[in-house]
């Protein structure tokens, strides 16, 4: 069994924010895209009412996402559940931080949990992939798993998503092994995780000024490309109108439907590093 060094963060080295961080935008009346530095959590709920948190951003993060919760759905706000779309730093950053103030159930896929439960470390960063600057730092990004053994959860296996009615969790794999995204059928709203990106995540400046365009999962952590292929084909397939992603602002209409189908016929080269432990 792997050593799981720590459940948070607090030494970890960090990439810089984006100069969306600390902004969110209403994607819908009941799903808000906010950035945490580089990533997207979503609050998915109408203002005011019941939400379900979808991950739990980068670390040292855990007040200011509390709060945004609070200004959206009023004092005490509290999530009814969080539901992980993957577990690594970004996106799980502040969530031990946050279970100590909100005692919430939290879902995952199980090919997940043994990163969620102190038994396995995801690969460090592969700083091979790509030539930009976020790339060649990934090998100092945390890599550990963490142990939330006393909260989280399966999510079901009928694709239903605790206090969720109308979504439905989609299995992703690639970008690690038990990534999900998330689907609502009625109005084809995706969020899509790390599946695939609206933004260059391997390139600083792309990161930084958020410059919009569709990518596949971020190549420093992602495992298998085969199964990341397979899994963006699974969800253009679907026809989303509108999609969240982990990385990059919110896209919706024919600039997502025509990126989507243009990663998929080019996905090897677009998405595929020429180089990397994982191509082959």
């Amino acid at each position: 069994m792997e050593h799981i060094e720590d459940n948070k963060f607090e030494d970890s080295f960090l990439p810089m924010s984006s100069i969306k961080s600390g902004a969110g935008i209403d994607v819908l009346p009941d799903l808000y895209c906010y950035t945490n530095k580089i990533v997207n959590l979503c609050f998915v709920g109408e203002k005011n009412h019941d939400f379900v948190l979808i991950d739990a951003g980068m670390p040292k993060s855990a007040a200011e996402i509390m709060e945004e919760a609070v200004e959206r759905f009023g004092e005490n706000a509290c999530p009814k559940a969080i539901i992980l779309t993957h577990g690594h730093f970004d996106h799980v950053g502040s969530l031990v931080e946050l279970l100590e103030n909100w005692r919430v159930p939290v879902y995952a896929h199980l090919d997940e949990l043994p990163y969620l439960t102190g038994k396995r470390n995801y690969p460090p960063g592969d700083p091979k992939v790509d030539s930009g600057l976020v790339a060649k730092m990934s090998p100092f990004f945390p890599n550990h798993g963490i142990d939330i053994s006393s909260h989280v959860k399966e999510l079901p296996l009928d694709g239903t998503i605790p206090n969720m009615p109308g979504w439905k969790w989609i299995h992703t794999p690639g970008h690690t092994p038990g990534h999900i995204s998330l689907f609502r059928e009625d109005d084809r709203a995706l969020i899509a995780g790390d599946a695939f990106v609206t933004v260059k995540q391997e390139s600083l400046y792309s990161v930084i000024v958020q410059e919009q365009q569709i990518s596949g999962p971020p190549k420093y952590f992602t495992t298998n490309w085969e199964d990341a292929y397979h899994s963006v084909r699974k969800l253009e397939a679907l026809q989303p109108s509108i999609a969240v992603t982990g990385h990059g602002l919110p896209m919706r209409g024919k600039e997502l439907t025509n990126g989507l189908s243009h990663l998929v016929n080019h996905f090897k080269e677009i998405a595929v590093p020429e180089n990397g432990r994982n191509v082959h």
